[in-house]
């Protein structure tokens, strides 16, 4: 059985999280909150890939770091202050500061990393170390 559906079978809402849906009208500081953009992580036969979408995001509001093994991404996305807030009547995407960090397997080659920022998505490619790389031996 799992805790969150064992505490609220109908809803599958944890009892904290009663009120999530007001929190607009109840936090004076969003939209200006730290947020996590979503993140795609896949494998293949040379590489790992991750692809995280940063809409509306500019490039030079991305920081992209690698150290003792860790891929940390960071950056801010800005709410856009040509319109007033009071015109707002909803506020649903997040704004602000972002950070990510990920541990990454030890057969990572640290010195070869490719970030590649298009379209609102930042592609990470860390390439295998080439030992790690499966092989045929004839």
């Amino acid at each position: 059985m799992k805790p969150a559906t064992s505490l609220n079978p109908p809803t599958g809402v944890l009892p904290f999280d009663m009120f999530r849906t007001f929190a607009p009208t109840m936090k004076d500081n969003l939209p200006f909150s730290q947020w996590l953009p979503p993140c795609d992580i896949y494998e293949t036969e040379k590489e790992i890939v991750l692809k995280m979408e940063l809409s509306e995001v500019k490039k030079e509001d991305i920081s992209v770091t690698m150290e003792n093994n860790v891929l940390t991404v960071r950056g801010e996305r800005r709410f856009d202050t040509k319109v007033e807030r009071e015109n707002y009547h909803r506020v649903e995407r997040n704004y602000g500061e972002f950070l990510r960090s990920f541990a990454l397997p030890t057969f990572i080659e640290g010195k070869q990393v490719l970030a590649e920022f298009k379209d609102g998505v930042l592609m990470v490619t860390l390439f295998k170390n080439a030992a790690t790389i499966p092989r045929q031996i004839e």
